[in-house]
């Protein structure tokens, strides 16, 4: 067949998107593809290159950032000594190992990205509301990563040409919540990020796979640095911190657990956006071992050396009045509080690579495919992905980060939706499902189609989703739980296991026996 085959609101050609084999598959099944579930991008993977290699550099792009080390160096604030921070972020790390081997599996298996993955349980359409929650998250932290980039950009900048500092200073003309020179900064960061995801899924790999070991090779010459300086004064104990004692130790330490699990949350939902690039499962297993429990360790390992040296080391005269908990947990901070133009430059560079690499892996992928799962026959990944950017200025991140109101209730408050939006996908595709899906019945509306429920959404899975995200909502957000464990400690770290927890229940005990399911699960492909 050469020309488009015709149907309602116009279908893909086959020419046109060379001769797909699920196109293929789906015409031989006397069905219409649709072009409000189809493209190019959203198609299953037809090239399978992504190595070990390839996903244990996309991890450590994920973990070394500013965001990663201000999370892990933020817990020593808690009150936890430099040991028991080190055993909660290793804690953590391996619950998350076990849990992203599942969502690796689920897009290897499927070879679909997240927001085709949620039209098994969400339905057809239904799927586009996960796929919006997480797309907002990551449009959100997008814009937000590339402003803290941007101040290791001027911090680059100012070191070199120390006498334009004054352009960024206080009384300096501010448009919309920054100087010229913090606009300019922050475009910048933003154009050199948009260049690389415009190229598509294979430059993003090869970005990773240098760019990962590069920010590695520089943390750990600053840690050796911040060592070597600190001497005899290296303490594991933060100085103005009193270190807990009885319940709270366990209770701060069980949070700080829960907190690096919920750190990931949002790739454990789109991780299947880079695994369907897998040739197989082992390539998951191995890379996401390498990847996760070595190299988070390994990571958590020179954040504990890094954060203490640097409150060992640093003196009042030696950070000139900053706040000594933003020098110790702020890296860029640390980097400027150094008196070595040198360390200065090489740290700045690091960052803003750090940064580039964790935005094209949490963020920016995921908003992209989330975006053109709402109108695929406009929107292909390269544009969902120009929109998001757009997005990311329009929304001012500076003044979202800046603003705790915001980062704790709207940002917050989202985050609270992941949990239960893993629990229904994963409970749905592992527990009801055991893996059984077909592919070619999420592309095509046909009545008959497994995936169709009511009107292209699933009743049952939203049953499960609305009351377990009001649930994780309440937990995350209400000030009186947040200080009622033993010790002080709160249950607001908890809300993502919460949600995840009540809606993966809810929706086994109310499709375990569903007819449709069950049909599903007997014409799938295996």
């Amino acid at each position: 067949m050469s020309g488009p085959v015709e149907g309602p609101r116009g279908t893909p050609d086959l020419t046109e998107h060379g001769h797909h084999p699920e196109i293929r598959r789906i015409h031989s099944e006397g069905r219409v593809v649709s072009d409000r579930l189809w493209n190019e991008d959203l198609a299953p993977a037809r090239e399978r290159k992504w190595n070990v290699r390839s996903l244990f550099a996309l991890w450590m792009c994920d973990v070394h950032s500013i965001a990663g080390y201000t999370f892990a160096a933020g817990l020593f604030i808690t009150g936890l000594v430099g040991w028991q921070v080190f055993l909660a972020l290793v804690l953590g790390i391996f619950i998350v190992y076990f849990l992203m081997n599942f969502a690796g599996t689920a897009g290897q298996k499927t070879g679909v990205p997240y927001p085709v993955l949620a039209r098994i349980s969400f339905g057809l359409f239904g799927a586009n509301l996960a796929a919006l929650i997480r797309a907002l998250i990551a449009i959100a932290w997008y814009g937000i990563q590339t402003w803290l980039a941007s101040q290791a950009v001027l911090v680059l900048v100012f070191s070199i040409w120390p006498e334009l500092a004054y352009l960024n200073a206080r009384g300096t003309v501010d448009i919309l919540g920054l100087t010229p020179i913090g606009w300019l900064a922050f475009l910048v960061l933003w154009a050199v990020q948009l260049l690389v995801i415009r190229r598509g899924m294979e430059t993003v790999r090869r970005f990773q796979d240098w760019a990962g070991p590069a920010i590695w090779v520089a943390m750990l010459a600053l840690a050796i640095y911040i060592v070597s300086q600190a001497g005899s004064r290296f303490s594991l104990a933060i100085p103005g911190v009193e270190p807990l004692q009885g319940p709270a130790v366990l209770s701060q330490f069980l949070a700080a657990t829960a907190l690096t699990v919920t750190y990931f949350a949002a790739l454990l939902l789109n991780f299947c956006d880079f695994s369907r690039f897998a040739p197989n499962r082992r390539t998951i297993l191995v890379g996401n071992f390498w990847g996760l429990p070595v190299n988070f360790i390994a990571f958590a390992l020179v954040t504990v050396v890094v954060t203490a040296g640097a409150a060992s080391y640093f003196t009042d005269d030696q950070y000139q009045g900053e706040d000594m908990f933003k020098v110790i947990t702020d890296p860029v901070t640390i980097i400027k509080a150094i008196n070595n133009p040198w360390i200065t430059i090489i740290g700045a560079v690091t960052f803003v690579v750090a940064t580039i690499g964790i935005n094209v892996v949490a963020n920016f992928v995921s908003a992209s495919y989330d975006l053109a799962n709402l109108a695929p026959r406009l929107i292909s990944f390269r544009r969902g992905g120009l929109i998001s950017a757009v997005l990311a200025i329009v929304i001012l991140p500076w003044n979202l980060f800046n603003s705790p109101v915001v980062i704790t209730y709207f940002l917050g408050g989202l985050g609270a939706l992941l949990g239960p939006l893993f629990g229904v996908l994963f409970t749905d595709f592992f527990r009801v499902r055991h893996q059984r899906i077909k592919i070619s019945d999420l592309y095509h509306e046909d009545p008959q189609g497994l995936y169709v429920y009511t009107r292209g959404w699933n009743p049952k899975a939203l049953a499960a989703f609305i009351p377990a995200a009001i649930i994780a909502g309440i937990v995350a957000l209400t000030p009186g739980l947040q200080n009622i464990l033993p010790g002080g400690g709160g249950l607001g770290p908890y809300s993502w296991f919460v949600g995840v927890v009540i809606a993966g229940i809810i929706y086994f005990v109310i499709t375990r026996n569903d007819p449709v399911i069950k049909r599903a699960i007997a014409e799938a492909d295996g």
